[in-house]
């Protein structure tokens, strides 16, 4: 269970930094140079527009865990229990095409009978309810996506 946690942890870890990469400033200053060749002085470049969610994610249980987590901010740090981190996800067009993932990953707790299981977590998006764990039961923590 633990081995399962772990590599759980360094595989979303992995998603995570890997989602922040991008190409190299070479092909990206040739690309953007290309972009202003071609772009009008009179059309001014194209803005995206926002939608803003209020986003909550939740573990629960008690004692402390490690709590992986993506909504507006990132972070991977030993939580007290029961934790709660609301945060606005603001949505550009793009998003609001494809999607945005927002996630929390818990990590165990001792459960009733003294063994270990997933921390329960839960996500709510504007109040409402969009996903959970099954009280802890599920491996694969807590994940959705915005749109």
């Amino acid at each position: 269970m633990r081995r399962t946690l772990q590599g759980a942890a360094a595989l979303a870890t992995a998603v995570l930094l890997l989602t922040g990469c991008g190409s190299d400033s070479d092909s990206a200053d040739a690309g953007a140079e290309g972009d202003k060749a071609s772009a009008s002085p009179s059309t001014p470049p194209k803005k995206e527009s926002g939608q803003a969610h209020e986003v909550t994610l939740q573990v629960s249980g008690e004692g402390t865990t490690r709590v992986m987590y993506h909504a507006a901010t990132d972070g991977f740090e030993d939580q007290t229990l029961p934790w709660t981190k609301t945060e606005t996800v603001e949505l550009t067009e793009a998003h609001q095409e494809v999607g945005y993932l927002v996630s929390v990953i818990p990590g165990t707790v001792t459960d009733a009978d003294g063994l270990l299981q997933f921390a329960p977590c839960v996500i709510k998006v504007d109040g409402k309810q969009v996903a959970d764990n099954n009280g802890g039961k599920s491996t694969k923590g807590c994940s959705y996506t915005i749109k």
